[in-house]
């Protein structure tokens, strides 16, 4: 019964939840693959995959890195605001419903390795693909770390101390 209720406690964390059962053909997905490759080139012309421009942001040489994320949280914020102003719903009329996510510290050690990561192999999780895709094969090792991190943490997700 104790370990039910803990495992709803950490359902309940989620940040986002989907609950469409809708099913779609294989090509309807397609879309998502081109805005991928968009999203890919406008990395790369931006130079967010560039590990030098990583390298400037965490040695504090140039706002580059630092006004580009912060554009992306404050355009974030601002999505977010409105979708919960206007009650916008999913482009099939399902609600949207954003769950309040739970303070813990383990959120601030993790933020820790994560920065340590990107700062040390010069890549963050987004533009993983893109880097390769320019040809910079050496990052496979570090999407290869970033799967192996993953499933570390699912398998003792439920262990950890909350």
């Amino acid at each position: 019964m104790l370990k039910e209720q803990e495992q709803n406690i950490r359902h309940q964390d989620a940040v986002c939840v989907n609950e469409s059962t809708l099913n779609h053909p294989w090509y309807y997905h397609l879309k998502y693959l081109a805005a991928g490759i968009i999203f890919g080139i406008i990395f790369v012309k931006a130079e967010v995959i560039s590990w030098f421009r990583i390298q400037e942001m965490f040695r504090l040489q140039s706002f580059h890195m630092y006004g580009i994320i912060g554009s992306a949280v404050l355009v974030g914020m601002v999505s977010v605001g409105l979708i919960k102003k206007f009650n916008i719903k999913t482009i099939h009329g399902d609600p949207i419903t954003l769950t309040p996510k739970k303070f813990n510290k383990g959120q601030i050690y993790g933020g820790l390795i994560f920065g340590f990561g990107w700062a040390i192999t010069g890549a963050c999780p987004g533009p993983l693909f893109a880097q390769i895709g320019t040809g910079a094969l050496a990052v496979s090792v570090t999407l290869l770390s970033a799967i192996a991190g993953t499933w570390v943490y699912g398998y003792f997700r439920d262990k950890l101390p909350h």
